[in-house]
Order: C-alpha cells, then structure tokens, then sequence
C-alpha cells in the first residue's frame, strides 16, 4: 500500500521535487509511460495513489494513449484513492470529469512564475500558498461540475481545483527542480517567445525568490493529500 503510481510522458521525465518527497515520506514510486505501451492497473488497491504529471502534448489532441489516461482516471475516482494531476494532468481530470480544455481567448501562455491566489476553500485544504508558482502551459482547464476551485490566477483563472475528497487538479508545477527548470527553458525555448511568456532571467529571478514558498506548500499538501494513506515502510524517516 505504501507505492504511488506515477503516470509520465516523456522517456526523460522525472517526477522531480515531488517524487523525492515522496520517497522521503516511505512511498516507493511506480513509474508507468502509458505513451511508449505501459499499460496502467485496473485497481489502485495495490498503490496509497496515483499522480499524472504534464508534458508538451494536449489534453484534446486525440492520441490514443492521452484518451487511454482520461479514461483511466474512472480508476481513482471510483475507488476514492488519492489522485493529483499536475499541468496536463489537471487537464485531463477535468475532460474526465466533463469540462473543457482551451487556450487563453487572447492567445496567452503562462510560462515563469505568475501570481496565484487560494480561495477560502483553498485555504482549509492546504495552509500554506506561495505568492506566486511555476508555470508552463498553452492551455487551462475549466471548473467541472461539482468541482471546488482551491486557487486563482490572472490569465489562467483556473489554478487548483478539488473533486470529491481526494482528487486534485493543479496548473502549475510543484515539482520543478533547477534542473528541470535548465532544460525546460533551454529544449523549450519556443515557448519563451510566446505572448505574456517571461523572458528566461525572470524564471531564475522567480525561483530564488519564491521556490521556497511553494516547497513549502508541497511539503504541507503531500501531507494533506496522502493522511488517509500514510506510508508503513519500516524504514521511513523522520
């Protein structure tokens, strides 16, 4: 019980920052890439949960194995296991669920650290939020129906959301490590170009100003989201 699934889309990707704090908690991590023929269990009774990480493809891009994953999310939601998608993976909770996956009206992207700001519901979810967090998206996600919205910003409104008691959506990325953050503005420095993108020297500025923030929040989210599950390794540390 003490393994999470972690769903990745790219031969290269790590779960970063997230999956170390995992590990720290006892959780070992169950890599799958659906997108190069993993195949995703049937029942999480085996995992404490599941987490579906982002990646440069779209949530309404018909490729098989994205509409392989939006179906596989019935898997959490059914079994009230706790889920997180992060980025693409919010997304596809939310075609899950029945809301719409589009691009900002006026051709926008987030791609730096931009403001975010916890509704009250948001707030008795998780204590602490950073200011501002990382962010690298063409597209958001609109609230499903019986969702809970956790967090706003200004050109994505939609930033965190809850479904039910366990299933979590986020647009930004908790995960984000120096070096994932390197290679994301190095391999795609496209996206830099893009209107209300941040110029790449704002994304350093932005981490040593308000990474420890949203560490902190991971920190008091991941204790949050896994309670019902904790960890039974005998070899957790303290």
């Amino acid at each position: 019980m003490s393994k999470i699934l972690i769903i990745l889309h790219q031969k290269n990707s790590s779960p970063g920052r997230l999956g170390e704090a995992l590990v720290h908690r006892g959780y070992t991590l169950d890599i799958k890439r659906p997108r190069y023929g993993d195949v995703l269990p049937g029942t999480l009774q085996n995992h404490a949960g599941a987490i579906i990480f982002g990646g440069p493809m779209f949530a309404n891009d018909g490729s098989g194995f994205i509409k392989t994953e939006i179906d596989w999310i019935h898997v959490p939601l059914r079994e009230d296991k706790p889920f997180l998608g992060i980025c693409l993976g919010a997304h596809l909770l939310a075609r899950q669920l029945g809301a719409r996956v589009r691009r900002h009206k006026h051709g926008c992207v987030e791609a730096g650290y931009y403001p975010v700001r916890p509704t009250m519901e948001g707030r008795k979810c998780v204590a602490q939020w950073p200011s501002r967090v990382y962010q690298w998206h063409h597209e958001g996600f609109d609230l499903p129906h019986g969702a809970r919205l956790l967090a706003r910003g200004d050109l994505f409104r939609n930033q965190a959301m809850l479904y039910g008691q366990n299933a979590y959506g986020v647009q930004f990325h908790p995960e984000l490590t120096l070096a994932m953050m390197n290679r994301w503005t190095c391999v795609g420095a496209a996206m830099l170009e893009k209107k209300c993108a941040q110029p790449r020297k704002l994304h350093y500025y932005g981490r040593s100003h308000y990474d420890s923030a949203l560490a902190r929040w991971l920190d008091s989210f991941l204790d949050t989201w896994l309670k019902a599950h904790p960890a039974t390794r005998p070899d957790r540390e303290k």
